[in-house]
This record gives C-alpha cells, sequence and structure tokens, in this order.
C-alpha cells in the first residue's frame, strides 16, 4: 500500500475556470517513507490572477511566472497525474482536497479529457474528525504550526509534502495509521467519477449535522413565537408611558430566550415603549454582552447599551 499526497496551484480561479500551472506530489509506503516527490509545471493558457478565499488578491506563488511558459498545458500532464491518482495500490490524500479534485474536474472538461475517476482522502477533515470540530476549517499552515511542520507555503510540492507531514503526525498522535483512523471515525471517501464529485462523509459529520439543524429548528421557533408576541401587543402598548419615545432591539441570543424576552417586551409595550428587530432604528440595546454586529450597529446610532442580567436583577427585585 502506498500513499499519494498532492496540491496543486492555479494561475486562476473562477466558478467555472481553474487554470492549473503546477501538480505536487508526494508518494510515500504506508510508514510514510519517501518514495517520490516531484513538482509538475505547466503553462496555465492564461494571466495569473492569484485571490485568497475571499476574493481578495495578494497571493504570490514561489516561482518565476514566466517559466511556466517553457512547460506544455495541462494535457501534456494528465496522463502522468491520471495514472498516479487511479492507482488501485494507492490512497490518496490531500489539504482541503475538494478543491483540488474540482480543480482537475474543471481542467479536463476544458480541454475534453476523460474524467479522473478515483477515491480520496482530506487531512483537513480527518483533523475535523479526531478533534470532532467541524465549524472551522483548520487550514494547513495553521495545521503544520500545531504538529510541529515546517514547508513553503503555495509550493506545490511542498504543499504536498507538508500535507504528508501533517497526516503523519495526526497519525502517530492517534497511534493509527490511515486505514485504522477511518476506519475509528467511519470516515468515507470522497470520490469523482464521471466529472462528479462526492464529498467526504463520516459519523461525526452527520451526527454534527443533525445538531445543527435542530439547533437552527429550535431558533426558528423561537423567533417565531417572539414576534409572535411583539405583533400581537405592539399596537396596544400604553401611550404616554414612562418609555414613550424608547425604541428598544434585543441581541437575537435574547429574543431566542422566550420566556424572558415576551415578558420583557410586554413590559416595555406596558410603558409605551416600541421594538424593532433592526438596531440601526433603535436607541436602547439590549444584551448579555457588548460586542457582535447588532451591537455595533446600535451603537453607531448612539444606543443606550443595557446588560440583560441588569434588568433580569431589577424584574427579580419586583
Amino acid at each position: 500500500m502506498k500513499y499519494v499526497f498532492f496540491d496543486i496551484e492555479c494561475a486562476c480561479v473562477f466558478k467555472n475556470v481553474a487554470k492549473m500551472c503546477a501538480f505536487g506530489y508526494v508518494v510515500t509506503d504506508d510508514a510514510f517513507a519517501l518514495l517520490e516527490r516531484a513538482d509538475i509545471l505547466m503553462d496555465p493558457r492564461g494571466k495569473f490572477r492569484l485571490t485568497d478565499r475571499k476574493g481578495k488578491e495578494g497571493i504570490v506563488l514561489p516561482y518565476e511566472y514566466e517559466d511556466f511558459k517553457k512547460y506544455p498545458p495541462f494535457p501534456a500532464a494528465y496522463r502522468k497525474i491520471k495514472h498516479l491518482l487511479e492507482d488501485r495500490e494507492s490512497v490518496v490524500l490531500g489539504h482541503a482536497t475538494l478543491n483540488d479534485v474540482n480543480y482537475l474536474n474543471l481542467e479536463t472538461k476544458r480541454y475534453k479529457l476523460p474524467s479522473f475517476r478515483f477515491d480520496w482522502h482530506d487531512t483537513q477533515f480527518f483533523w475535523m474528525n479526531t478533534e470532532n470540530s467541524f465549524e472551522r476549517q483548520m487550514g494547513l499552515g495553521a495545521m503544520a504550526e500545531e504538529l510541529g511542520v515546517e514547508f513553503v507555503p503555495h509550493r506545490a510540492v511542498d504543499d504536498a509534502y507538508a500535507t504528508m507531514r501533517v497526516c503523519e503526525a495526526l497519525c502517530k498522535r492517534e497511534g493509527l495509521n490511515v486505514t485504522e483512523l477511518v476506519q475509528k471515525y467511519h470516515i468515507r471517501a470522497g470520490k469523482i467519477e464521471n466529472y462528479t464529485i462526492r464529498t467526504p462523509d463520516s459519523d461525526g459529520l452527520r451526527r454534527y449535522t443533525e445538531e445543527k439543524e435542530c439547533i437552527r429548528e429550535a431558533h426558528a421557533k423561537a423567533h417565531e413565537a417572539f414576534y409572535r408576541v411583539v405583533n400581537k401587543h405592539m399596537n396596544r402598548r400604553k401611550k404616554g408611558g414612562t418609555l414613550e419615545g424608547k425604541v428598544f432591539c434585543f441581541a437575537k441570543d435574547v429574543e431566542d430566550e422566550v420566556e424572558i424576552s415576551t415578558k420583557l417586551v410586554r413590559a416595555i409595550f406596558e410603558a409605551g415603549g416600541k421594538y424593532t428587530s433592526h438596531p440601526a432604528e433603535c436607541n436602547v440595546y439590549i444584551a448579555r454582552s457588548s460586542g457582535g454586529v447588532r451591537y455595533q450597529s446600535a451603537m453607531g446610532v448612539g444606543a443606550a447599551f443595557i446588560p440583560l442580567d441588569r434588568i433580569e436583577a431589577a424584574m427579580a427585585e419586583e
């Protein structure tokens, strides 16, 4: 059994275009002993427009861009890459591998080449499962730093090598090899076939997704219950009360605490105050703590901030 780690760099990436300029790979045995490593460079047949994940320019590849024009384009490297990734004796791995598999897919379509067909794993997804944390995607640099691995970012072969070392360190930390790690966390490999891509899956990810859906449903029910009270009592508020002219807004998590929020908003209406869901329209903002988008929006229009615990203490004394 061999492991093939790979990484791809592109001159530019758009929604339906990914012009590859480098395919870096590292081949090891199942004990992570290095067997082969190389950078396959190619002419992307397009201008370099390098951006980060937010679309901002600034990424610099550690290559001389003019050198890429000395190499043939992707079709010349296609057979070699296909052989590496479709070898049945190999396990294919990358980091944030879905991106690279998508680049391969787009380039085969661009040059009207047959689809790739192979299963693949993702060290980023391995990390999520071992940490039981699916909220945040851990970058290769952050994982490398965490596990004590050094590398040159954005050189394809070095990224592939760092991915291998990260995978090795992760397996060592778990006391497992790749196959055992996959089995322990019930990870299903990603797959590409007939230009169709299936993303990796696991029991942990499914549990996280189900829990997140339950939270979303609970939030939706709380939101509906709170605004049902607001809509019912808004036009029945007392005129000329002690809160006349005051427009309140709550933080979302306060709105979701229906037992507290509905009691509080009724008291506001009974004293002549109003309620808005738009913090930029309020002059009194209530939250458990400062911070957040809603807080900043309310403070931006000069609203007064009242911590919820102060109100809860006053209500408890009544």
